[in-house]
């Protein structure tokens, strides 16, 4: 079982569960900010709406298309 961190709250998550899905077990459900500051949830759960995108170790991903990792940083508030 994966472990990772969503926002600084630890999560433990079942192989194979994208970081979208372990969004929905944590916090407020929302993977980001708008520039209008509304709190955005994923959509489509398919990659074409990009509502879903977090930092990943730094990194900009899709939360949908990601697959959870062990040790995995994710911030929604960036």
């Amino acid at each position: 079982m994966p472990e990772l961190s969503i926002d600084g709250q630890s999560v433990r998550v079942a192989q194979g569960t994208t970081v979208a899905a372990a969004l929905m077990s944590c916090g407020d459900h929302c993977s980001r900010t708008s520039v209008g500051g509304q709190r955005r949830a994923p959509l489509c759960g398919m990659g074409i709406c990009q509502e879903c995108r977090v930092s990943i170790n730094g990194r900009r991903r899709l939360a949908c298309q990601t697959i959870c990792q062990n040790g995995m940083q994710v911030e929604t508030h960036s």
